[in-house]
């Protein structure tokens, strides 16, 4: 579920960037919040492992 949110907001991003209409910097700040989350989970997931 989290790699698919991830991957829906990439390809928005990357529309947004090749349209230029990015909703004032919303798309950038939920794929930044989404690289963050991907990041806490996977740092988290190898420190159970």
């Amino acid at each position: 579920m989290l790699w698919t949110v991830f991957v829906i907001l990439l390809v928005l991003w990357a529309l947004g960037l090749a349209t230029g209409a990015t909703l004032n910097g919303f798309i950038h700040i939920l794929l930044v919040i989404a690289i963050v989350v991907v990041l806490l989970r996977v740092i988290q997931g190898r420190q159970l492992a």
